[in-house]
């Protein structure tokens, strides 16, 4: 998308008065991969709390150390059991280039946060191994891919540990003060970057989480630069200051600090402004519309400012060759109720989108979509642009909340024999669906189930489908 001139006033979308949405009715079909739901019934609570005492406490287990989290921990054992050899005497190496070993942690820690390094990974995996790979090693791309923040996380906090070692290393041999004020500022601001990033501050405070995180950030990338030139200039034999250009380029750390700098501007280079319309459905949602089409399983990040809280939401979009695409936003906290109180012309996003999982959907012979509510904005692209992808959409009054725009892409591209659109509303309640996930998985005879859902909605589905040995990916609550 180019950047636009702006307008004299904001571009709301309408919705017809009068739209009438094709209700779904099921034809006698041919197909094998016909589904029938006439045994799926509203769940009750007391089903509810059966199925949930059901679930084993080795299959909660699983699910929680996940791959995620074994990435992390498989990064920090590495890390401290190199830290305590050095700290020992043991091995000799980080004594002397304890700053190559914290900027390297850093700088992978960076890179695995990185949209272009990301999006080729995700192409990488999908070129090579879509569909004739064995589904246990496409079902471990998929896990790797989701979870690979686990390796973020690691680095960044192991390259934390390995900066207080090279302080503490610095003030035992009576380093420079500037050097160590440097050192010790550097790592202030990079514990108080990870500690924004905590999974309840970025559940529960978003915006702490993103000035923190980015601003801090920035200032710890600025500090790190000088604490590198100073500590590089620094003769510690002759304790004076002894700046040489050639000898500072030697220097792994420099390098490593060069490298990081450019990963975080790259993705900042491609920030533009451009027009948005914006449809308001209902009071619950709002659909923002953008010139372009997209692939499927991408998330695009917004803002009203060019650096300031940026939001992100799963992209809808009929394809690459379609003229717009979509985002589904649920009014929730202030970004999303001030989109309704002062629909905007213009709005500020990466044109270099961020790959979710979703993204690794081409890696599957057949799949499941299912979402609930808003989830449907990381969802439906799949099913647009793959006949392969059987979606199930579960929502409250989902026609009059959604609004037209959206009911009619899932009319236009999804016919009845790979859609269910389960209405909580006119079906008196939520489906019990662990039960319609198994009739559906067996009838399309699915690799992979994809969920997007709350909290409790996810959790239950993902310890259901681990029970029922159905593989399954869910929205992530802990990176």
């Amino acid at each position: 998308m180019d950047s636009v001139l702006p307008s004299p006033a904001p571009s709301v979308i309408s919705p017809p008065s009068v739209y009438e949405l094709k209700q779904r009715v099921t034809p006698p079909s041919r197909s094998k991969f016909h589904i029938k739901l006439s045994s799926v019934s509203p769940n009750k609570d007391a089903e509810k709390k059966s199925k949930k005492n059901q679930v084993s406490r080795w299959v909660q287990f699983q699910l929680w150390f996940n791959t995620y989290r074994k990435f992390y921990c498989i990064i920090l054992i590495i890390n401290l059991v190199g830290l305590v050899l050095a700290a020992t005497g043991v091995w000799a190496y980080p004594h002397q280039y304890s700053g190559a070993l914290l900027l390297g942690n850093l700088q992978t820690a960076i890179l695995m946060r990185n949209e272009l390094f990301l999006r080729f990974l995700y192409l990488l995996v999908n070129s090579c191994f879509a569909k004739w790979t064995p589904l246990w090693f496409r079902l471990s791309c998929t896990s790797a891919l989701q979870h690979i923040g686990g390796i973020h996380s690691g680095c960044a906090t192991s390259g934390c540990i390995w900066l207080t070692y090279r302080v503490v290393i610095l003030f035992i041999e009576g380093s420079n003060d500037a050097v160590l004020a440097t050192g010790i500022t550097t790592d202030v601001a990079v514990a108080i970057s990870i500690a924004s990033a905590f999974p309840w501050v970025r559940n529960n405070h978003h915006n702490v989480f993103e000035r923190h995180h980015r601003f801090i950030g920035w200032l710890g990338i600025i500090s790190t630069w000088t604490f590198v030139l100073l500590g590089d200039s620094y003769d510690l034999e002759t304790r004076s200051m002894d700046p040489k250009g050639t000898y500072i380029l030697r220097q792994q750390d420099f390098w490593y600090i060069f490298i990081m700098t450019i990963l975080v501007i790259i993705p900042w280079v491609t920030v533009r402004q451009v027009k948005v319309d914006v449809e308001i459905p209902s009071p619950k949602v709002v659909i923002l519309r953008f010139e372009r089409g997209m692939q499927q399983g991408l998330l695009a990040r917004i803002s009203r400012g060019c650096i300031w809280e940026y939001h992100a939401f799963g992209i809808i979009s009929e394809g690459t060759h379609a003229k717009y695409h979509y985002l589904i936003c649920g009014v929730q906290g202030d970004f999303t109720r001030r989109l309704v109180d002062d629909p905007p012309k213009y709005l500020w996003t990466r044109q270099l989108k961020f790959a979710g999982v979703s993204n690794t959907s081409a890696l599957y012979k057949r799949g499941i979509r299912v979402c609930t509510g808003t989830g449907l904005g990381a969802a439906l692209s799949t099913c647009l642009q793959s006949p392969h992808w059987y979606l199930i959409w579960i929502g409250s009054d989902q026609e009059k909340t959604f609004g037209p725009t959206i009911s009619g892409l899932i009319h236009r591209h999804l016919g009845p024999e790979r859609v269910t659109l389960w209405d909580s509303k006119q079906r008196g309640g939520r489906p019990d669906i662990m039960k319609l996930l198994k009739e559906i998985y067996d009838s399309w005879q699915a690799e992979v189930i994809f969920i997007t859902s709350n909290y409790q909605g996810n959790k239950e589905m993902m310890e259901g489908c681990k029970q029922a040995g159905m593989p399954a990916f869910g929205t992530l609550w802990d990176f």
